[in-house]
């Protein structure tokens, strides 16, 4: 929730220019508001103008946009030096960040009113750091259909819908975002596709196989009425909480960290996220499915990012080196 009332003006001019111009979604929005408001803090300590220790209480209402017109290349840099030695931030934190950063000054430099216009860019040349290269966290084959199994338990009273929300992660591989933002209208059963809303407010068709199918149909059937008296923004969710609400990012995570532990699977290792990485490496590993396609489906801006899922095992490597021609020889 963004309290605009915490903000200073050219703060809200800036995310009202990212929600109205560049259409940008509410979750990128308030990544934008959290990731400034942390900056703007930290540049009220760097510049000597608060006395409070406490990072969370420094307030950020007050800084005037004076100081916004000093701020130099090496103040950021000194702020992502800051996350860094306090917070121990990793790459692809500090990344987003400095993302965040850009197209903050590049609003007041080029897009902004007169009032809280820049004569310089200082972000004009900041650097994204080098990221460490990591393999996806995924489960296996076996631990996804030991997951299902656990979803589809008869003692949870609500394990239609626990099993279409986990079916639909494992073989669609969508954002936790899109997957509570779908609305029944959505659907077109007859076509056995969706469309979702995924990242930067771009829709998107994911193609729905015969078990995502099934395991809607399956929910619809149970799915909970809602009547006049009930919340109209409701009305057209397609998973909903026992409140008979829209469901919540929160109440997916518990219900597939549930499933996870049921599954004797480590919670602590995988996530809701990782259900997403599951479904493209499987999809890669057995489904023979080509990279643009993928790229396609998981609604990646860049082909650098889907080939992550390209990633081989040991046992693709061993038998590569036994298919070569000349092992028998």
């Amino acid at each position: 929730m963004i309290k605009r009332e915490e903000n200073p003006d050219y703060l809200n001019a800036f995310l009202d220019y990212s929600t109205t111009i560049l259409n940008k979604s509410p979750n990128s929005i308030k990544e934008y508001n959290y990731d400034l408001a942390m900056f703007l803090k930290f540049i009220k300590i760097h510049f000597n103008l608060t006395k409070e220790i406490d990072f969370k209480k420094i307030e950020i209402k007050d800084l005037p946009f004076e100081v916004i017109k000093k701020i130099e290349l090496d103040d950021i840099h000194a702020f992502l030096g800051y996350l860094t030695t306090t917070f121990n931030s990793k790459a692809a934190t500090r990344a987003r960040k400095i993302s965040t950063i850009r197209i903050f000054f590049k609003y007041l430099s080029q897009d902004a009113s007169k009032k809280f216009l820049l004569d310089h860019n200082p972000a004009l040349n900041l650097k994204t750091p080098k990221k460490d290269k990591r393999l996806p966290k995924y489960l296996s084959l076996d631990d996804s259909k030991r997951l299902l199994d656990a979803a589809s338990n008869e003692d949870n009273r609500n394990c239609e819908r626990d099993y279409a929300i986990t079916t639909l992660f494992l073989n669609c591989g969508m954002r936790l975002s899109e997957l509570v933002g779908i609305n029944i209208n959505d659907i077109d059963f007859s076509e056995c596709k969706m469309t979702v809303i995924g990242k930067g407010n771009k829709e998107r068709t994911i193609y729905l196989n015969k078990a995502c199918m099934k395991a809607i149909s399956n929910y619809l059937k149970v799915r909970p009425k809602i009547v006049k008296h009930d919340n109209k923004t409701s009305e057209k969710a397609l998973f909903l909480s026992e409140r008979k609400e829209r469901i919540s990012n929160r109440t997916v995570q518990y219900i597939v960290n549930k499933e996870l532990m049921e599954a004797g699977l480590d919670s602590r290792k995988y996530s809701v996220h990782k259900l997403r990485h599951t479904a493209a490496t499987l999809m890669y590993q057995y489904g023979e499915v080509d990279i643009r396609a993928l790229q396609e489906l998981l609604g990646h801006e860049s082909i650098s990012t889907t080939e992550i899922y390209t990633h081989v095992n040991s046992d693709q490597v061993r038998s590569a080196v036994e298919k070569n021609p000349l092992a028998n020889l």
